[in-house]
C-alpha cells in the first residue's frame, strides 16, 4: 500500500491506535545543535494527551544523560534519561544480556556516549576520543602493541578517526581470540550540522568491515535489539506504537520489522522524490513535512 499523506482525514484514526510515539532526534527533533521548528510544543501536545514519548537515536555520540542535557539545553525539558535509548546504550546492553565477561575490555572507535554507558553497565572501554590524536607509524622490525585483554570493539560515529583506532581495532578482532565486532548502527550519513548531511557511522564501520574481513552485530535500527527493552519498560504491544523518523532504512526499517506504525517525516535525510521514487522498497505508513504537522492537525477543528 502507498504511503499516505498525513492530513485531517487520517490522522485522528493513527493518532487514537497509538500509545507510545517513538522519535528519531537527528533530522527529525532537531538538526545538529537547532531544534527543528514546533517540535518542542508538538511534544508537550503529544505528552498531553496521554501518550508515551521514547527517543531512539542511532547517534552514539552522547550518552542518554548527555542527550538529556541537550533536550534541556534546547529548551525541551520534559524528555528525561529513561525516555531516551541511544545506539551507545544498546552496545552496553547488548554485552551486558550476552553476559560479556566483566574481565575483558572494550575497545572503542567512537565518541565519549559509548564509554559512559559501558562504564555505568560495568565494564572497562578503551579508546574512544583520547586515541584521536595518536598515530600509527610504519616501522621496520616493530610490532603495533595492543591490549590482549581486549573481547569487543564498538564501532560508532567518530568524527576523530584515524589510522591508529583502525589497526588497533583491527588487531583486537582479527586476533584477541571471540573478539566481538559491534556496530552501533550503518547511517550512511546524518545531519551534524544545521546546514548539511556529513558522513555517518556507516563509513567508519565500512572500514572495520574492509580490514576484519567480517560482519557486525548491529545493535542500532534497523536492528531491533532495542525494541526488548522498549516492550519491557513500557509494556505496550508494537501495534500500537509508531516509529517517526527521517529515514527510510533505519528509522522507517526499524519500525517495520518491530511491527510498529511508522511516519516519516521529511525534515531529514529522505527527500519526498526519494520516498516516491519507482523502485523504493521502504514505504512508511504515512509520512508528512515536518513533526509539528502533527500539533497542527491535532489543533484543527
Amino acid at each position: 500500500m502507498a504511503p499516505q499523506l498525513l492530513s485531517s482525514r487520517n490522522f485522528k484514526s493513527l493518532f487514537d491506535s497509538v500509545d507510545t510515539f517513538l522519535f528519531d532526534c537527528d533530522g527529525v527533533i532537531w538538526k545538529g545543535e537547532k531544534l527543528i521548528d514546533g517540535v518542542a510544543q508538538t511534544l508537550d501536545l503529544i505528552r498531553s494527551k496521554g501518550k508515551n514519548l521514547v527517543f531512539v537515536t542511532n547517534n552514539s555520540v552522547k550518552s542518554r544523560r548527555q542527550y538529556a542535557e541537550k533536550f534541556r539545553s534546547l529548551g525541551v525539558p520534559s524528555v528525561t534519561q529513561d525516555e531516551i535509548f541511544s545506539s551507545s546504550f544498546a552496545a552496553a546492553m547488548y554485552l551486558k544480556v550476552n553476559n560479556f565477561h566483566k574481565d575483558k575490555k572494550v575497545y572503542v572507535i567512537g565518541g565519549e556516549g559509548i564509554l559512559e554507558e559501558l562504564q555505568i553497565a560495568g565494564f572497562t572501554g578503551l579508546g574512544g576520543p583520547e586515541d584521536g590524536e595518536k598515530r600509527a607509524q610504519w616501522k621496520s622490525n616493530s610490532l603495533f602493541e595492543h591490549d590482549k585483554s581486549v573481547g569487543a570493539v564498538v564501532v560508532g560515529l567518530d568524527p576523530n578517526i584515524n589510522y591508529y583506532k583502525l589497526q588497533y581495532g583491527t588487531l583486537c578482532v582479527r586476533e584477541n581470540p571471540g573478539c566481538l565486532f559491534i556496530a552501533t548502527n550503518r547511517d550512511a550519513v546524518g545531519h551534524m550540522t544545521d546546514l548539511q548531511e556529513w558522513p555517518g557511522a556507516g563509513c567508519m564501520v565500512a572500514a572495520m568491515c574492509g580490514s576484519t574481513e567480517r560482519e557486525p552485530i548491529v545493535v542500532g535500527k534497523p536492528s531491533t535489539f532495542m525494541m526488548d527493552f522498549l516492550l519491557q519498560k513500557f509494556g505496550t504491544e508494537t501495534s500500537r506504537m509508531c516509529m517517526v523518523g527521517d529515514r527510510l532504512d533505519t528509522d522507517i526499517l526499524f519500525g517495520q520489522n518491530a511491527g510498529c506504525k511508522t511516519l516519516l517525516v521529511l525534515t531529514g535525510v529522505t527527500s519526498e522524490s526519494n520516498l516516491l521514487k519507482e523502485g523504493n522498497e521502504i514505504e512508511p505508513d504515512y509520512y508528512t513535512s515536518t513533526v509539528s504537522d502533527m500539533m497542527k492537525l491535532m489543533e484543527s477543528p
